[in-house]
């Protein structure tokens, strides 16, 4: 038997001591999502007013000046961020996918597996300065590239670190986001497990795993500890992979605190290119991930 109801039932009554507080719950909600978000939008807006006004040709082209001298730019420095990232991002990249593999397709369960999950998760907390800290008693005190010490090469080791989790998680969980009945049809027509690997599970996965790199590229190119401890600065044109190089982050911590106001100024410009730098990274990760969505 059909049930009826009036409309007078169905409608929504402000009054009712449950409706009022869903209200006012709904109103805290919205407050709190407000306040998180608050500090990016102040961060972003003051970086946008402070640098924005002194981008240029000239500033993205030159060496910057001596210090208590005006002009110059910061084209050094976003030549060896580009540099110290890539060779981060050839080091980790490589390294965490084929571990993402190992552990979604080879161990899912495996006591070995396990250890490496542990050790990922503990990796991914531990403060990016000891990395820096290891890179340096590892790399840059004892000479080990050429009899150099600092150097873009051990930047982008300290980077690569940093890295390394970020790419290790976003591909063993992706490889597990495969259907098995992929891997299944691919095996019943007489595929091996590595060719299984690399030419079903690998290109099905491929939208988050690149997702989780960007992620991880983002996160490298911004931090300044681990740079400070190898990878140094340079006022002049990088030389090579194996001499110190100049970066934006450690661009901007030496001349934030110089008392001149010629790098006070470039330092706010290297921090707004360096924030438009990684939130492009960040925009790319979510236009990546549109595609592990679709």
């Amino acid at each position: 038997m059909a049930v009826t109801l009036s409309a007078g039932r169905l409608r929504y009554r402000h009054g009712l001591g449950r409706n009022r507080r869903n209200a006012a719950f709904t109103a805290i909600a919205a407050l709190f999502a407000l306040i998180a978000v608050l500090p990016l939008v102040l961060v972003l807006g003051y970086v946008l007013v402070k640098g924005g006004s002194l981008i240029s040709l000239q500033l993205l082209s030159q060496l910057p000046p001596a210090p208590g001298l005006d002009g110059g730019g910061i084209g050094n420095a976003i030549l060896g961020t580009i540099l110290v990232t890539v060779i981060a991002s050839l080091i980790a990249i490589p390294v965490g996918v084929g571990g993402g593999i190992f552990l979604a397709e080879y161990s899912q369960s495996g006591p070995f597996a396990q250890f490496v999950r542990f050790g990922t998760n503990v990796l991914a907390g531990v403060p990016s300065i000891i990395c820096g800290v290891f890179v340096y008693g590892l790399i840059v005190s004892t000479r080990l590239f050429f009899g150099q010490s600092y150097s873009a090469m051990a930047g982008g080791i300290a980077l690569a670190v940093l890295m390394l989790p970020t790419v290790i998680k976003t591909t063993d969980e992706a490889l597990k986001l495969v259907p098995n009945e992929l891997r299944w049809g691919a095996i019943g027509v007489g595929a091996s497990r590595f060719v299984t690997i690399v030419r079903i599970t690998l290109p099905a996965a491929f939208s988050p795993i690149a997702t989780g790199v960007v992620l991880g590229i983002a996160r490298a190119a911004g931090e300044t500890a681990p740079l400070i401890f190898t990878a140094l600065f340079s006022p002049f044109w990088p030389e090579g992979v194996f001499n110190p190089i100049a970066t934006m982050s450690v661009l901007i911590y030496n001349f934030a605190i110089m008392p001149y106001e010629a790098q006070i100024a470039l330092a706010w410009a290297a921090s707004f290119v360096l924030v438009v730098m990684i939130l492009a990274a960040n925009l790319l990760a979510r236009w990546l991930g549109r595609f592990a969505q679709a």
